[in-house]
């Protein structure tokens, strides 16, 4: 049965506003999908060559259905174009560029019709709806929303917002958390993304700044900016760390997350399905906020490297479990809250270290400089470590020991000169017999030692270390049999940090022509939208934006099974927990490092 569009004007209207306000969009847009709708049934029934326009007068409903022809100079299209000659006999004052409009018919729409109108109303409906809520909630990344939970795909949980639906993906939510069909929850949005089929909207209640958010929720301290909280550390689900400072003296920032009672603080671990949270005052000194971040353990002494960001970290024996924390969770969230890599010794440990220490810095002073052991032990409770730190100090720094002058000094700096030279001679020779080319020592950061430890290891081109990747040089953690087992680098020994490896072997790569100079500049660092403190937590992009054949054929060239590197991933997080463990069982905890091999 045939529907004549021109049956009832206001009906239309209604229709228009009614879908507007189902989908919360602005009626104009409704209606320029009828009118689209319209058109597109009249050209097939008046042809589609035609340039046929509908337009709804949006007060009374009146459907105009017309047919335009425009006056050109050279007609290509003779369905909707014409001469100025045809022009000016349709009308007199016709110019190149008139348009002359032809009023149609109404149209009656088929079933097939009718369908096609449907199919167009419906995307054009969609995707003004899509762009209504990516504008509405693009600027709401760092907000805590609530919702109800919808269902539940494969580990994701996807949450009805009301006007829109987010997804909390498997990572994002806490681990061991059972959320059901209509449970209210609250989630972060760290992420809005414009997509194809619609925006998405990334929640996650394991972001560290989803922590922060609760806690300007429940303290108003923290919601007026009077208490601070600059860094977030999260075990979701376990354990959490957080630093807080007071921009007013007269607050406690500790007291007023805590609250009467606690009261404030158990809010936050209620909604976090009990998650435990230590509370840090935060201190703009490494070594007093570090101390802090491990508490409850003592600590009695502390060594900062801030070249390196590492820090060495004794506590009595009977605090070293406590301060590592089980599975090493202490440690490794103080790591994370502080950004500084953190080794632990008891006393007993690390005084055994200084001994010995001791002892190989007084035989080597002994055995290089030609003197006895009193003087030998006298440059190493002076603090010189090696040879190059006696031989390129200032000679005041020598000549100030009791018992030296100014003779003495300057004898023992140039026996320290004429050792490291008859070391580099030495080197050198082991180099050339090892058939490593000059050219290897003119990169940048590259030695003798190192050059010589390379060439041991069949690495005696610029091409050979362009070849390498940083964990060759370091070593890397293999899991055989269900353990984690250390594979040694070419480097091993020789304090080399990651760092350093990739630039060595980035240079390389230049100098062998594989890449650019320009490779080597840093990036602009890009803001990031809700910093947080656990590189874990961020944006992760989505599994279909890896391309598997490029992961296959890298880790062939490599030599790396991949099918058990991806089975091994898996218990990544196991993995170090043990290796905190182990670490606990030889008295020294390290964290804040990554050594597994990619």
């Amino acid at each position: 049965m045939a529907i004549g569009v021109s049956a009832n004007k206001l009906e239309v209207l209604q229709i228009a506003r009614a879908v507007a306000q189902e989908k919360m969009i602005d009626e104009k847009i409704v209606l320029e999908a009828i009118e689209e709708a319209i058109q597109k049934a009249a050209r097939s029934r008046y042809g589609a060559e035609l340039d046929i326009h509908c337009k709804i007068n949006p007060r009374t409903g009146e459907m105009r259905l017309t047919s335009r022809t425009t006056v050109v100079e050279e007609v290509e299209n003779e369905a909707h174009e014409i001469t100025l000659e045809e022009g000016l006999k349709r009308d007199p004052e016709a110019q190149v560029g008139t348009v002359f409009e032809e009023e149609l018919p109404p149209i009656e729409f088929g079933r097939v019709a009718s369908q096609t109108a449907k199919q167009v109303i419906t995307q054009k409906v969609r995707e003004a709806e899509r762009e209504r809520q990516y504008e509405e909630y693009k600027d709401r990344v760092g907000e805590i929303v609530n919702g109800i939970v919808k269902r539940v795909e494969y580990g994701n949980v996807i949450i009805d917002l009301g006007k829109a639906e987010g997804i909390i993906r498997r990572a994002d939510g806490i681990p061991r958390e059972a959320l059901q069909n209509n449970d209210r929850v609250r989630a972060y949005i760290y992420d809005v993304r414009p997509e194809v089929r619609g925006p998405q909207i990334f929640l996650s209640r394991a972001h560290n700044d989803f922590m922060a958010a609760l806690f300007a929720q429940e303290v108003p301290e923290v919601y007026e900016g009077v208490i601070e909280i600059p860094r977030v550390a999260r075990d979701p689900g376990s354990r959490a760390k957080i630093a807080v400072i007071s921009n007013d003296s007269s607050i406690d920032p500790v007291g007023a997350c805590v609250g009467m009672r606690g009261s404030r603080v158990q809010a936050v671990v209620n909604e976090l399905a009990g998650e435990k949270i230590d509370i840090i005052p935060f201190n703009p000194d490494p070594a007093t906020f570090i101390v802090n971040a491990l508490q409850p353990a003592e600590v009695t002494k502390v060594v900062l490297d801030e070249e390196s960001q590492r820090i060495e970290v004794v506590v009595p024996d009977d605090q070293l479990s406590l301060a590592i924390g089980r599975r090493g969770q202490n440690v490794r969230l103080a790591s994370q809250l502080t950004g500084w890599s953190i080794d632990i010794l008891t006393e007993v440990e690390e005084s055994e270290r200084r001994q010995k220490e001791f002892a190989t810095r007084t035989a080597l002073f002994m055995e290089g400089l030609d003197v006895d052991e009193v003087i030998a032990q006298l440059l190493a409770t002076e603090g010189f470590a090696d040879m190059e730190d006696i031989a390129w100090v200032e000679l005041d720094e020598i000549a100030v020991i009791e018992g030296f002058d100014d003779a003495t000094a300057s004898e023992i700096q140039t026996r320290a000169r004429e050792w490291l030279e008859r070391q580099a001679a030495e080197q050198d020779a082991r180099r050339t017999e090892l058939g490593v080319e000059d050219a290897l020592l003119e990169i940048e950061g590259m030695t003798l030692p190192i050059a010589v430890r390379l060439g041991e290891n069949d690495t005696k081109t610029v091409e050979d270390l362009a070849g390498l990747t940083p964990d060759d040089l370091r070593g890397w953690y293999e899991t055989r049999d269900g353990e984690r087992v250390r594979e040694p680098g070419m480097l091993d020994g020789m304090e080399v940090d990651a760092a350093e490896a990739e630039a060595l072997i980035m240079r390389a790569r230049v100098a062998a022509g594989w890449i650019e100079a320009d490779a080597l500049e840093p990036e602009a660092a890009e803001p990031e939208e809700g910093a947080g403190a656990d590189a874990g937590d961020d944006s992760e992009g989505s599994l279909d934006d890896l391309d598997l054949s490029d992961l296959e054929a890298e880790a062939a060239r490599l030599g790396v099974d991949l099918t058990e590197l991806l089975g091994a991933d898996g218990d990544a997080a196991e993995d170090g927990a043990e290796a905190g463990d182990e670490a606990g069982e030889e008295a020294g905890e390290e964290s804040g490092e990554d050594d597994s091999k990619p």
